[in-house]
């Protein structure tokens, strides 16, 4: 059951982290994942992010490899 993906244990970082994590991965070594909608997307996101807006992501979570560490924003 995908759900039960949503109770794996996570870590949270800041801003800050984030940023340093953007400019120090090359990419692949990390995914950046855009919850937000496509217009905001548009608007403003991380170079190379992936958008699955987050009313999706239980349907969608097959696209994210669990072991590849992801950044959610």
């Amino acid at each position: 059951m995908k759900w039960k993906q949503f109770f794996t244990p996570v870590s949270n970082i800041t801003g800050d982290k984030a940023r340093q994590l953007v400019a120090e991965k090359d990419p692949g070594e990390v995914v950046y994942l855009d919850v937000r909608q496509p217009k905001e997307y548009k608007i403003s996101h991380i170079p190379g992010s992936k958008l699955i807006p987050i009313g999706e992501l239980d349907r969608r979570l097959d696209e994210l490899d669990p072991d590849v560490p992801t950044i959610v924003y």
